[in-house]
């Protein structure tokens, strides 16, 4: 039988997610919405939706209209949120590109999700402009928020006079474009209305307890769908004050939470590493630390303890996936007393199954399956990949994820494995498919396989098998150079065996879990 969230269900607002944000703050008009936690430079409520509508007349004026794409590609900063808005306000959609994403990768994304214009920052500008060109889009395609000789800046769209363009979107029209592998392969396209994110939101209500004084601090890229949703789009939507982050950094992730006095941390497992066990933690005063709140990756329960115990907060975990835009189960603010190995609950308006992958059976309470999951926030599909959604979303409307999930009979869900082939190194992705192909360019190597495996720290990082090509002769660290020159760093190989032959099942597939078991039997 599906598991249905023990939560009631919830209304779905039945409008575009700009009007959902953007019509009421609370009486907070005068409040700041974002901080830059760096420079201090705020920007309020009143002057961000004023912002959004001028960076949509200024798109409109340059022809950008309903349906058109449009890239960031950029850290976070108080004008992503600007930018990403006033782009939905134009009746566009937006596109999230990773902002370690090599030339390639980036014109990939361009060049598949048919964007027309990109936004990104002066630090990023030549890979930008590489990638642009790679597309086959004109130089002049690029804005750069910060401003940079010879393009178009986010001033001069501000300046704009233009005409705001009517609202002319729906909630079942796509509202962004993030990237993902999702279960095995090559990144793609994710196809999200407004009303699944919409419907995230509200979903969310129940479990985090977000209010118009919390600060959350964004240090995790609003690329990424967990930091678009559960901290730019959810602080908004909740009239609280989000101080963002360019990048983690350990001294100065410390002092902004002390001195911005950061009440709520949303974190993947890399970062609970540090707060758990770096001797720096013990020079600031994180006192002000309530909830600290798990994604993108496991969390091992015993260093989410040490880390709670440490800050004196509460340490609480959640499941998701850019395929549900993103959250799907979460334990609750007010539930730090279940297992923190889990990921709590389904969410509000959510069933699931646990379904045996070999036999296809479903299981109970006490039992291993693959979780499948249905409700208002399973993306629509892949954009341009009727195979790939086929094989992912069934004719019921669940999304098979991918992992391998138990269930209590209170309705707690555990991630307890993975049916899929991805790599998770600290929360990134990471499609052994896209590594085994780069491989095979190289002259010297025959044949590739990429798993998963831990390093000393624990941490899960790509590791190669090599077939070379007879009398080739090649090291180790020159297999890992000739990767981290082509690809975005998270995706390195870090670890490399020569083999001679990868094991193969009779229609060629690659038998990754023998070379599982060969790693098992090696350690």
């Amino acid at each position: 039988m599906p598991v249905r969230s023990p939560f009631p269900d919830v209304e779905i607002p039945e409008v575009p997610l700009f009007d959902f944000l953007f019509s009421d703050f609370g009486g907070r008009d005068a409040e700041p919405a974002l901080i830059d936690g760096s420079s201090g430079a705020s920007i309020s409520f009143a002057e961000l939706r004023g912002m959004t509508e001028r960076i949509a007349a200024a798109l409109a004026e340059r022809g950008i209209v309903k349906g058109d794409v449009v890239g960031i590609f950029s850290p976070n900063t108080p004008y992503y949120a600007a930018v990403f808005h006033g782009i939905l306000r134009a009746n566009a959609i937006v596109t999230s590109a990773n902002s370690l994403y090599s030339p390639g990768e980036l014109a990939h994304q361009l060049k598949d999700s048919g964007a027309k214009l990109l936004f990104t920052a002066s630090p990023f500008l030549e890979r930008a402009a590489a990638a642009v060109e790679q597309a086959g889009l004109p130089a002049d395609s690029i804005i750069v928020l910060d401003g940079a000789e010879g393009y178009a800046s986010l001033r001069d769209l501000l300046a704009s006079t233009a005409e705001v363009p009517a609202a002319d979107v729906v909630p079942t029209d796509t509202a962004v474009l993030p990237y993902s592998s999702g279960t095995t392969g090559l990144a793609k396209g994710v196809i999200l209305t407004h009303r699944n994110l919409v419907a995230n939101l509200v979903q969310m209500d129940g479990v985090m307890k977000v209010g118009p004084e919390t600060r959350i601090l964004a240090v995790l890229p609003f690329f990424h769908i967990y930091g678009m949703t559960v901290m730019m789009n959810h602080g908004l939507h909740r009239n609280a004050t989000v101080i963002t982050m360019p990048k983690f950094d350990l001294p100065e992730f410390l002092r902004i939470v002390s001195e911005y006095k950061i009440q709520r941390l949303y974190i993947a497992p890399p970062v609970a590493v540090a707060l758990a066990k770096h001797p720096m933690v013990d020079q600031y005063d994180l006192s002000c630390v309530d909830v600290i709140f798990s994604g993108a990756a496991p969390l091992d329960a015993e260093l989410g303890n040490a880390m709670g115990k440490r800050l004196g907060c509460t340490v609480l975990q959640g499941y998701g996936m850019t395929e549900l835009s993103p959250v799907s189960h979460a334990m609750p603010d007010d539930r730090p007393d279940l297992d923190l190995n889990s990921s709590g609950f389904a969410l509000p308006n959510i069933e699931c199954k646990l379904v045996d992958p070999e036999t296809g059976e479903e299981v109970g309470p006490g039992g291993r399956g693959e979780l499948w999951v249905k409700g208002p926030n399973v993306m629509v599909g892949y954009l341009n990949n009727p195979e790939a959604t086929a094989a992912t979303l069934d004719d019921e409307g669940y999304l098979h994820t991918g992992d391998v999930a138990e269930v209590t009979e209170e309705g707690v869900f555990s991630i307890v494995d993975r049916v899929k082939e991805l790599i998770k190194y600290k929360g990134y992705q990471v499609p052994p498919a896209e590594l085994e192909a780069l491989l095979l360019t190289h002259p010297k190597i025959a044949d590739s396989a990429v798993i998963g495996v831990k390093d000393a720290e624990g941490e899960e990082v790509p590791k190669a098998f090599v077939v070379l090509q007879d009398g080739a002769e090649l090291s180790a660290d020159e297999v890992m150079a000739f990767v981290a020159e082509r690809i975005a760093p998270h995706k390195k190989v870090r670890v490399v065996e020569f083999i001679d032959v990868i094991p193969k099942s009779a229609s060629g597939k690659i038998l990754r879990k023998d070379l599982r078991a060969r790693e098992a039997a090696n350690a």
